[in-house]
């Protein structure tokens, strides 16, 4: 684990997130301190199981999602939720760490039961994962229904190069390992301060449970 651009033998921390993706670890990611200034858990979507949802519960604390590429969500027919809400609170958003958010639908996959429970989650998170390595001949909605309890987040169509978000920042290290282009993001919180952990107690994190820890302009830097 290294939390510099350079580590041991000449390797970066982001052959090291990509090692650990292609492991089917989770990795933490830190986006910047002039956007949210957050770290996110993040997971190939393919690799989840009822345990890493517990993980993301009990260790992270923020909302559990799954990124799609924008490919598969074009593929999909699934819009920015802001644009189907029909009411004024989906008007004028004014965020200040972003032009627009990723949400899109929520979800549940047709097989769980009340969807919450951390099985039912990591059945439908990982049948993401399948929909996404082949959404040409895959039944959407025939797999799963919404409203859910997995929150789907749709990726900018350029990725990093678009837009910065964990979103794009999980995609692109999924890209370049050529995985498929679904990953799960949960947001770290501190609970003494209810605040977004901080990047050095994410870093002890990272290194207690030796995890990979890589800044965000990392991956802009590199897979941009």
């Amino acid at each position: 684990m290294s939390t510099s651009n350079e580590t041991s033998g000449g390797s970066t921390s982001i052959d090291h997130a990509i090692a650990a993706f292609l492991d089917g670890d989770p990795i933490l990611v830190h986006d910047a301190a002039d956007r949210e200034g957050e770290t996110d858990i993040v997971y190939p979507a393919g690799e989840v199981d009822s345990d890493a949802v517990a993980r993301m519960r009990n260790d992270a604390g923020g909302l559990i999602c799954v990124a799609l590429s924008n490919e598969v969500a074009e593929a999909f027919d699934l819009p920015f939720s802001q644009e189907i809400i029909d009411h004024p609170t989906a008007a004028d958003h004014e965020l200040g760490y972003d032009e627009r958010s990723s949400f899109s639908l929520t979800v549940n996959h047709r097989d769980t039961y009340t969807g919450i429970t951390d099985e039912d989650r990591a059945l439908t998170i990982t049948e993401l994962a399948t929909a996404a390595a082949d959404p040409e001949r895959f039944d959407f909605a025939g797999q799963f229904r919404s409203p859910g309890h997995v929150h789907l987040l749709r990726g900018a169509p350029e990725l990093v190069d678009d837009r910065k978000g964990h979103t794009e920042l999980g995609l692109a290290l999924a890209d370049v390992a050529d995985l498929p282009p679904a990953v799960v993001v949960c947001e770290m919180l501190d609970d003494e301060t209810g605040r977004a952990l901080s990047p050095a107690d994410a870093r002890a994190y990272a290194a207690e449970h030796d995890l990979v820890y890589v800044e965000g302009r990392e991956i802009v830097e590199q897979l941009g």
